[in-house]
């Protein structure tokens, strides 16, 4: 099984969601987690409610550093995604299994302001590019990849509709 880590700067929204959609569309073939650079320390009320409305725990999830996949107790990381614009031009730490990297870049949901159904609409949106992403990486046979190959892949995932 492959370990995926989602990266985001807050660790509340889009990567949040990254980890749930990975885990349960990926099961058997991932093991998904996610963490920021600059974590909020609680999930977005709205990734919370979008987790609730697609029949997934959201107790389970926390917003956390990325500071925790580089200890040397962390599972060992084959892939590294971000899916916002600043951390993928931050500086990673270095985590164990050295993780070929790829961007997923997109607007970030917890900027939308207003009524709960306008954020749960911008939440749902970005569900739905986030699936789209993992479905297309779930269609590759990513276990056997080389991993300039992967690479590519990734990147051309990442440009997908939405991208930001």
């Amino acid at each position: 099984m492959k370990t995926i880590l989602v990266l985001c700067t807050g660790n509340s929204a889009r990567s949040i969601l990254g980890e749930a959609i990975l885990n349960q569309r990926g099961a058997g073939r991932i093991i998904a987690y996610s963490a920021g650079s600059k974590p909020k320390g609680v999930p977005h009320p709205g990734a919370l409610r979008q987790l609730a409305t697609k029949g997934i725990d959201p107790s389970a999830f926390r917003s956390k550093s990325w500071d925790e996949f580089a200890a040397q107790s962390a599972p060992a990381i084959d892939i590294a995604i971000t899916v916002c614009g600043n951390a993928a031009g931050e500086a990673c730490p270095l985590f164990i299994g050295a993780p070929i990297r790829g961007h997923w870049g997109l607007p970030d949901p917890a900027d939308v302001t207003g009524s709960d159904a306008e954020v749960d609409a911008a939440f749902n949106e970005t569900w739905r590019l986030l699936e789209l992403r993992v479905r297309a990486l779930l269609a590759l046979p990513f276990d056997t990849m080389e991993p300039a190959e992967l690479r590519a892949a990734l990147a051309a995932i990442g440009r997908m509709e939405g991208a930001a």
